[in-house]
Parts: structure tokens; C-alpha cells; sequence
């Protein structure tokens, strides 16, 4: 029977047992935790820039091409408003009808040149004809009653006269009479019966003449005034007498000045004219004016003596406001502007002129084109374009005055920049525009 044995047959057998019974050193760093370790990292990383730095305004993508862009620039800026003004000439006279009536001839017609006095239209009225020959008869009669009242004034006047004078006359027999009588009573040549006749006789009649003497210059004082009165009554008749014999004068319309007639429609025989009808104007050919209706926001800044230019057949034409009509119409009031100088040769009355209207005086400003922006911000904010990245983004600004051409820039921009100026209808709320 042979024994087990539990020896180790071979000493490399033992060190080999031995080598497995020590601890293996674990590794810190591995491939796989660096990876981790990196991942983690990189997501901290963005994180904290998506935080912090990113930029999370919402952007557009747009077609460059489909864009005005301008460049903010610095010169002089010129405030002022372009405006559309009709040439008027400077002075006209109205032709209004004074009486109305039926157009019998037409004389002169719309165009003609006229000289003062000249028959423009001969109109008929039959009743206004019958009106004036009663009126007339009526006053020819009132003009005979102040001439009867007037004669029956002078007759009383000189029956009074005849009565002093009569009583004058009895006076002048009586009084030696009465002279005489006194002496020859004191000498007791006469009865005191013959004395008593002659002296009550003779103090009649003087005291008669005081009483008609005083009767009479009364009633010539009250006579006088109303032989005065007749004679103004009687003038004033006289005059209403040629007034209404004139009234028929005005169915002959000639022309109170000389110049070119002008109607606004073709008058034409047995057409009916109401009296104050404007049948139309003579325009006065020596000077001329541009009356212009201005948007009623610049009546504040509108003054007289405010300048303008307008260019015709290749020349400039200053104006001057001579007259503002503050009475707004529609929105609009309007200007009276006349030439400085000499008027432009061969202009016409109802043309029109563009005016280029200075409201103010030019400086040194920076500046920004004028565009379709201004509807979709007010001017508030533009899209300022950076030509390195193609990429325009919304800021906030401030404009000043405007004039059809620029913008004056307060703040917000510098010289130089590319602000993009059509209109931002399509760009709704995006604050970043990616030009493609």
C-alpha cells in the first residue's frame, strides 16, 4: 500500500503558488475614466457659455441682395420740406354780377385781353327794368311834393312880408297925422273925439307890426330849417333818382382794370346770372405768385419771409412767404409765395412748381439716409450691419429732424456704419439678420 504524498514536487511550482498569493496594484487614471472625466468637462463648459456667453436673440436668415443699405454719414444738414405750389398771378379782381339777368351778348371771352372800361357781357332783366321805372316815377313824384311844400313855404313868406309892409305903409300915414293931431289937441285946435281916432288908429298899427313882426321872424326860423331839410330831402332823392337810373348801367359788366379775362366755364347767350354770381376774374399779367398748400404739422414752423427755390427750364427761382392763411383744410393750410427778384419768363397762370421750402437753417449734423424703416420703428431702432460677419443687429437710436433726403442722427450711431434703411415689415420680432 504506498502512502499519499502531499510534497510539492518542484521548487519553481512553489514560487509560482506564492507569486499568485500577493495583492495586485489597482490603476487610478484609465482610458475609459479620463473619457468620462473630459465628457463631463466639456459638458460643464457649455453649459456655463450657453449660461453666460451665448447669444439667444432669435435670428434671421435674409437675402442681402433684397436690401437698401445706406452708410451714416457727417455733413451739412438742411432742414426743409419739398411742397407743390400752383402759380397765381399776384393781384386778380373778382368780377361778381351786381344785378342778375339773362346774357343778351357776350362780348369778350375767356382769355381776352382786356383794357379798363372795355364791355365784357350785356345782359337783359324785364323785370328789373319795370322795377326801375316805377321807382323812378315814385321819386319824381315825392321830388314834386318837396318842391309845392318848398313854393307854399315861399308864398307864406311873402304874404307875411306883404302884410308888414302894409302895415308899414298905414304906420307912415298915421304917424304925422298922429303928430300933427297931438299939437293942434294942445292947443285946443282939435276936439279930444278927433284926437282919440287918430292916436288909437296909429297905436294899432305899431302895436299890430310888433305882433306880425314877431310872428314873422318866428316862422322865418322854422322855415329856414325846413327849407334845409326839403333841400337834403330833396338832394338825397335826387341821388337815389341816378342810383337806380345806374342800376340798369349794371346789366353792361365792363372791366374795372386792365388785364386778361379769365371764366371758369364758357358764358354762353340766354345763360341765367343770379345777382353776387362770380362769373369769373381779370388777372393782372405784371407779377405773378405761387400759392402752396402745406401739411398742417409745419404750421408752427411756418413763417413769413421763410425762402424756397424751385427750378424751371433748367434755372433756379427763389421765393419768399409773404402771406400765411392759418385756416386749415383737410389737413393742409396754405402760403402765399412771391418772387424776390424778377418773375421766371413765359410761367403761366394754374402751372405747377416743386418747391424745395427752408424751414430752417443748415449745420454740420451726421446723418442717415432717409428709407422705409422710419414707418416699421418710428426711428426708435435700425439694423446696424457688421461687414466682417455679415451680420446685422437691431440697436436702439435717437433721430432728430428729417427732410426728404436725411435723417439728423442725436445718438445711437457713428460715422461709418451700414444701417440697413428699406423697410423691416418681414423681419417681425428677430433681433439678428444673417445676410446671405
Amino acid at each position: 500500500m504506498h502512502g499519499t504524498s502531499f510534497g510539492i514536487k518542484d521548487s519553481s511550482q512553489v514560487g509560482h503558488f506564492q507569486a499568485m498569493d500577493r495583492k495586485l496594484e489597482k490603476k487610478t487614471w484609465t482610458p475609459r475614466r479620463i473619457a468620462a472625466i473630459f465628457g463631463g468637462v466639456v459638458l460643464l463648459g457649455g453649459i456655463i457659455y450657453q449660461i453666460g456667453f451665448a447669444d439667444h436673440r432669435s435670428t434671421m436668415n435674409v437675402d442681402k441682395d433684397r436690401l437698401s443699405i445706406a452708410t451714416v454719414s457727417k455733413g451739412e444738414f438742411t432742414d426743409y420740406i419739398l411742397v407743390s405750389g400752383q402759380i397765381e398771378p399776384a393781384r386778380t379782381v373778382f368780377l361778381d354780377a351786381i344785378e342778375g339777368g339773362m346774357v343778351n351778348q357776350v362780348i369778350r371771352e375767356s382769355g381776352a385781353l382786356l383794357k379798363k372800361g372795355d364791355t365784357i357781357l350785356v345782359l337783359t332783366n324785364s323785370n328789373l327794368q319795370l322795377d326801375v321805372m316805377q321807382r323812378e316815377t315814385m321819386l319824381y313824384e315825392q321830388i314834386n311834393n318837396l318842391r309845392q311844400t318848398r313854393l307854399l313855404l315861399d308864398q307864406n313868406d311873402l304874404n307875411q312880408q306883404g302884410q308888414l309892409a302894409e302895415i308899414d305903409y298905414q304906420i307912415s300915414l298915421l304917424e304925422p297925422q298922429y303928430k300933427r293931431f297931438k299939437e293942434l289937441h294942445e292947443k285946443k285946435l282939435v276936439s279930444d273925439r278927433e284926437f282919440e281916432e287918430v292916436k288909437e288908429q296909429y297905436e294899432y298899427n305899431v302895436k299890430r307890426r310888433k305882433l306880425t313882426y314877431t310872428s314873422y321872424r318866428n316862422d322865418s326860423i322854422a322855415r329856414s330849417f325846413q327849407l334845409n331839410q326839403l333841400r337834403q330831402s330833396e338832394g338825397r332823392m335826387n341821388a337815389s333818382l341816378n342810383g337806380v337810373g345806374n342800376i340798369l348801367n349794371n346789366l353792361v359788366i365792363t372791366a374795372p382794370i386792365a388785364g386778361q379775362l379769365a371764366t371758369p366755364q364758357q358764358l354762353e347767350i340766354g345763360q341765367a346770372i343770379n345777382p353776387g354770381q362770380r362769373y369769373g376774374q381779370i388777372d393782372i399779367l405784371d407779377e405773378f405768385k405761387v400759392r402752396v398748400p402745406i401739411d398742417e404739422l409745419y404750421l408752427p414752423r411756418i413763417s413769413q419771409g421763410l425762402r424756397g427755390k424751385f427750378t424751371l427750364s433748367g434755372q433756379d427761382y427763389e421765393l419768399e412767404i409773404s402771406k400765411i392763411y392759418p385756416t386749415i383744410t383737410n389737413g393742409r393750410f396754405e402760403v402765399d409765395m412771391v418772387f424776390p427778384g424778377e418773375s421766371p419768363e413765359g410761367i403761366r397762370r394754374g402751372q405747377s412748381v416743386r418747391i424745395r421750402l427752408e424751414l430752417g437753417q443748415s449745420e454740420q449734423s451726421l446723418l442717415l439716409p432717409t428709407g422705409g424703416f422710419f414707418k416699421d420703428t418710428g426711428g426708435n431702432w435700425v439694423f446696424v450691419l457688421n461687414p466682417s460677419t455679415e451680420i446685422a443687429e437691431k440697436r436702439t437710436i435717437r433721430l432728430g429732424r428729417k427732410n426728404p433726403e436725411f435723417y439728423e442722427v442725436l445718438e445711437g450711431l457713428v460715422e461709418g456704419e451700414k444701417v440697413i434703411v428699406s423697410g423691416y415689415e418681414n423681419f417681425g420680432d428677430n433681433e439678428v439678420l444673417e445676410l446671405k
